[in-house]
């Protein structure tokens, strides 16, 4: 009888580490994501956005762009008058891909879905989420300060 190899690597002692290490790494990145589009969210409803919360909400990483798209900025370098709708009608896939819940959501359920569905999509799921976790970050650290 051959020996269970798990189908994304490992040997019987550790079969199964990689995809749950994975699993727990886009899990724990999509709530920290969560959590700092919340805080994003909340400094835009309360009118006092910044360039960097705009860049990353709206996913325009050129300032020439932001102040064309939301206009200039008042004496305290904030945009008082930018509310949450206008932020979503200028939102591009980089955006999307930064600072949405619904993409860290799915993130969190492919990741779920890695770990406990048994089918052969499962791990294609969890290395999906995985990517789109680890590009939103890369984008993130182009945004502007």
């Amino acid at each position: 009888m051959a020996p269970y190899i798990a189908v994304m690597g490992g040997y019987p002692p550790y079969s199964g580490f990689t995809e749950a290490a994975m699993a727990i790494a886009v899990i724990l990145s999509a709530i920290v994501s969560l959590i700092g589009t919340s805080a994003r969210k909340r400094t835009i409803a309360l009118g006092e956005a910044r360039l960097a919360d705009l860049a990353e909400m709206t996913g325009i990483l050129d300032p020439r762009q932001l102040l064309q798209v939301f206009g200039p900025p008042d004496t305290g370098r904030s945009w008082p008058s930018v509310n949450l709708l206008d932020v979503r009608r200028a939102r591009t896939p980089l955006g999307w891909l930064m600072s949405s819940d619904l993409v860290d959501y799915a993130c969190i359920l492919g990741a779920l879905a890695g770990l406990w569905l048994s089918h052969w999509t499962a791990p294609l799921a969890l290395l999906v989420a995985t990517g789109i976790q680890l590009a939103g970050w890369i984008a993130s650290a182009r945004v502007p300060k």
